[in-house]
């Protein structure tokens, strides 16, 4: 049977290990970020916004629990300004507090969500972007660019792994119990190597990452991409992983 090492946070990987499962591969679960949320910031009036944009389902989960305890009244506003997230499980996230969104691009990434918003949408408007602390600074560059007026608000941050369980992966790959190793973001894929302390891998060993944000990354680091799904989700991501074990030796 093959074997997936999954370095998403603990409290997301539970739904791509039964992605994977579907295809009879097994997983090793080894979160390279671990989510948790920022203390002491504001919700702000909502209504004073054009805008927000959400990133990443952390960013929803951390931005609506700590509103609609401090301040529900603020969803019926964020509910009256436009909003943007990167991908479909943000956006999914998003539509479960009746919250709708502008239509997401095919690609998941900021790149492509800022490229195709118009110039004059962010032109003397301001947006609020609920953030992490490993954030690429994308949409603040666009907006400021584009005369935009942003508000950061950092509601999660990410904390690294234990040396304990990253000397368990490091012999898990020297032992070769490893078939392919998942990315799902750039700092997954940047605490990874950072953690193990080589970009060096066995031949054999594929790497597959969910996007072309995340593989720009790992190609930054010098580390070959071997899969890239055609839709930037879980379930696409599993099948593709899924299908590339297939073939593999």
């Amino acid at each position: 049977m093959k074997s997936v090492l999954v370095t998403r946070p603990k409290h997301q990987a539970e739904t791509f290990v039964r992605e994977l499962e579907q295809y009879g591969l097994t997983s090793f679960v080894f979160p390279t970020i671990e989510i948790r949320p920022v203390p002491g910031w504001k919700v702000p009036d909502l209504s004073s916004f054009s805008g927000a944009f959400f990133t990443s389902p952390n960013s929803v989960r951390f931005f609506m629990e700590h509103l609609l305890e401090e301040a529900p009244e603020e969803l019926d506003k964020l509910r009256g300004i436009r909003v943007w997230a990167v991908g479909k499980t943000t956006a999914g996230d998003l539509a479960r507090y009746g919250i709708a969104t502008e239509p997401v691009p095919k690609i998941a990434d900021a790149v492509s969500l800022m490229a195709e918003i118009e110039s004059e949408v962010l032109s003397g408007n301001a947006f609020i972007f609920l953030r992490g602390s490993l954030s690429l600074g994308t949409i603040p560059e666009v907006i400021s660019r584009r005369g935009g007026i942003l508000t950061e608000i950092t509601v999660y941050e990410n904390v690294k792994p234990s040396a304990s369980d990253t000397e368990i992966v490091r012999q898990l790959i020297r032992e070769g119990k490893l078939d392919c190793i998942s990315f799902t973001s750039p700092s997954t894929a940047e605490n990874f190597f950072e953690a193990i302390g080589t970009t060096e891998l066995p031949e054999r060993l594929l790497i597959a990452a969910i996007g072309t944000t995340t593989a720009s990354a790992l190609e930054k680091l010098g580390v070959r991409v071997d899969i890239v799904p055609p839709y930037f989700d879980g379930p696409s991501f599993a099948k593709a992983i899924a299908e590339a074990l297939q073939s593999h030796p």
